[in-house]
């Protein structure tokens, strides 16, 4: 019995080894035609475009215009989002590439953990575009984005318009996105002249945490509490916080009477400026990112050259860099800026 049990158990683990063997020959196998089916022809250059999150309003359209323009140049895409997950971004990117592709462009959640992705990539001979965003501590290709610290000059400098004096919050974005420290960066070269000079009192100075409008409300009612609501102007970052922002004003009844930035241009901060809660946007053409990093990442998986006229070092490389600009909106210029592009239609920020 002691033999027949031994006899057994070197049977049992020849046919575990086996099996494994022919499970993983059979994973090759549906890998290879997997990869296959994704890429009908091998000639096309195949893009996987990674964002952040399709949570907000502005990457729904950045989403569309980059496939559509990577179709146009001949190019397959295929686009997946993490919504706010470091862990679920890498994954992505790992099925990414084991499905072939030749080049990704990323919108990092976190720029700081997204150089994992970089890594990656290039093992695996894959090109990696920052998309808007940029990916810190990593040899990236390239990044294409507008002159984020621009957006913030734009934000504090249309609120000083409104308001030189006095105090101010500044509601930035989350921490981890790379372009929140950019507009923070920006935004201070405008205030702190004034800020040096006794003019402006800066009382309150936060990140938003993922970009959440609740957080951001949370955050200006801690700053109004703090200060027995005397408080003279807002920079927020993006029209997201401006709209938590504006929820903290409206309950203290300051909502139209305080000065508040905004960005991204999204549909429901267009209606503040024109309403007059919110003092500006700032509109970053989505068509000309998203059709100049789809004919980049292109480019790239083609191994063309690309030409650029700047770089930006990220913590380790100076990236090859192509920066927009970005274009501040007032209810003065609406009409001459989104609507124009037809980005908005009139009638839906009106509503006449």
């Amino acid at each position: 019995m002691k033999y027949r049990r031994i006899l057994f158990s070197i049977l049992a683990v020849i046919l575990l080894a086996s099996a494994a063997g022919c499970s993983s020959s059979q994973n090759e196998e549906h890998k290879a035609s997997a990869k296959a089916r994704l890429i009908t022809e091998d000639e096309k250059v195949y893009v996987g475009f990674i964002l952040d999150t399709l949570q907000d309003e502005r990457w729904y359209r950045d989403k569309e215009l980059f496939e559509t323009q990577v179709k146009e140049l001949g190019a397959e895409v295929k686009t997946l989002a993490a919504n706010g997950s470091t862990e679920v971004q890498i994954s992505q990117a790992e099925l990414l590439i084991a499905e072939g592709v030749d080049v990704l462009a990323v919108v990092p959640y976190d720029a700081e953990a997204a150089a994992e992705i970089v890594e990656l990539a290039h093992k695996a001979e894959v090109k990696v575009v920052s998309y808007d965003r940029l990916i810190k501590n990593a040899d990236v290709d390239y990044y294409v984005s507008f002159d984020n610290e621009k957006v913030g000059e734009l934000q504090a400098s249309e609120i000083v318009k409104k308001k030189s004096k006095g105090k101010f919050a500044y509601i930035g974005g989350a921490e981890t996105d790379n372009n929140a420290v950019l507009f923070r960066n920006g935004a201070l070269k405008v205030l702190q002249p004034l800020i040096d000079k006794g003019d402006i009192e800066l009382v309150s100075d936060q990140y938003t945490e993922k970009w959440d409008p609740a957080v951001a409300e949370r955050n200006m009612k801690e700053a109004l509490k703090k200060e027995g609501n005397k408080i003279d102007a807002v920079v927020a970052a993006n029209d997201g916080t401006a709209g938590g922002v504006i929820k903290a004003l409206s309950a203290s009844g300051l909502a139209g009477k305080i000065p508040v930035s905004g960005q991204d241009a999204e549909l429901e901060g267009v209606r503040r400026v024109y309403k007059g809660t919110q003092t500006m946007t700032v509109y970053k053409p989505i068509v000309m990112l998203a059709k100049k990093a789809a004919e980049v990442a292109v480019k790239a998986g083609r191994n063309e050259n690309i030409a650029t006229e700047t770089s930006v070092h990220n913590g380790k490389a100076d990236v090859p860099s192509i920066l927009l600009e970005p274009i501040a909106v007032t209810k003065d210029n609406i009409q001459g800026t989104v609507v124009k592009d037809g980005y908005l239609d009139k009638k839906d920020i009106t509503g006449e």
